[in-house]
């Protein structure tokens, strides 16, 4: 059916034990009402560019909406999302004993004497720097102006090069404060690929993707044909929210542990805040707090460029995926907050 250009497709079920992509349908209430005006909203082009919009509660899955174009079998690209991910195949090789520690220094896995701007604070970048966002680097991906912002990056024929050539940053060391770096997200991706078994693809494939049922996906790659952990790996909507649905439930699927229970503890630890007003860092996950209706919620989420979100309530029985295409657009993340506050938290929440 399609309804002022966009598809629709409400979750209503009579059949509780219908399955759609491994999800069952739930039979949960929700307020149709506030969807509804959010999908005019959408359809108006006040929300901009947005694609998809699912709601898991109770692990079963309550919402899914598509909109401008894409609908249940779209792979869709969540840019900076896929940093995430990468951080759960090191918490898997870590526990598989392919990697040691996330103490584990650059200068164990690079001869760093070989590229630009050597000194002793490069020898000391940890990998734990590099899922914080707290490399040192002299890299940041919010000021256009920064030697290591990720654009500069991309026109390179070697990533890993360019990355290791930077100088580090005068002003601090490694591991005393935020700054948003994607050059240390590929240098973890390359380090992966050269340490766990027939490299990052087919182990990401065989130890999360497949447990997860996740057959139905797309890479793209660096120069050195390395899967690119910056940004761009696709999924579904439906399967970016059992990726959200394994960290709820504590790194298990369908009662297998995939990630350590550990790991995405630590994963969502608050180390550092960041430069974005009212957020804090975990290992490669944002975390904040919304406020609605009076009431708090926490939330661990991932994000990408363009208003991509999967959100992971902290203490509320919910996952939420916000897909989008508003790449180029300032209020892309703006918006979703303002979607989340003001429609769909209130919508989906218990009262």
């Amino acid at each position: 059916m399609r309804i002022l250009g966009f598809v629709l497709l409400i979750v209503v079920s009579s059949v509780v034990s219908q399955e759609i992509n491994g999800w069952k349908i739930s039979g949960e209430s929700y307020d149709k009402t506030l969807i509804g005006e959010l999908k005019k909203k959408i359809a108006d082009d006040t929300y901009k560019q947005i694609n998809g919009i699912v709601v898991i509660r109770n692990e079963k899955l309550l919402i899914e909406e598509y909109f401008n174009g894409e609908g249940r079998d779209s792979l869709h690209n969540p840019r900076s999302v896929s940093k995430t991910m990468a951080g759960s195949v090191l918490g898997i090789a870590i526990h598989e004993g392919y990697l040691n520690n996330v103490d584990q220094t650059l200068a164990e896995f690079y001869d760093l004497k070989q590229y630009d701007h050597f000194d002793a604070k490069k020898s000391q970048v940890k990998l734990k720097h590099l899922i914080t966002m707290s490399s040192g680097f002299d890299g940041f991906d919010f000021d256009e102006k920064s030697i290591g912002n990720e654009e500069n990056m991309y026109p390179q024929d070697n990533w890993i090069q360019w990355a290791l050539n930077l100088p580090m940053a005068s002003d601090r060391n490694p591991g005393d404060k935020w700054y948003y770096f994607t050059g240390g997200v590929v240098l973890l991706g390359d380090i992966l690929n050269s340490k766990v078994p027939g490299g990052l693809e087919k182990y990401a494939d065989e130890k999360l993707f497949k447990p997860l049922g996740i057959t139905n996906y797309r890479w793209q790659y660096t120069p050195q044909n390395v899967p690119n952990t910056a940004g761009g790996f696709q999924l579904s909507a439906l399967d970016f929210a059992k990726y959200g649905q394994l960290y709820k439930n504590g790194g298990k699927w369908k009662g297998k542990q995939i990630i350590p229970a550990d790991w995405v503890k630590k994963s969502f630890t608050k180390y550092l805040p960041t430069t974005v007003q009212g957020n804090e860092y975990g290992y490669l996950w944002w975390i904040k707090t919304y406020k609605v209706n009076g009431k708090s919620y926490e939330v661990y989420y991932c994000t990408g460029t363009g208003g991509n979100k999967i959100f992971v309530f902290a203490n509320e029985p919910l996952v939420i995926v916000v897909t989008a295409s508003a790449y180029r657009y300032r209020n892309a993340h703006p918006q979703v907050d303002e979607m989340m506050e003001k429609y769909i938290i209130p919508a989906v929440t218990t009262k």
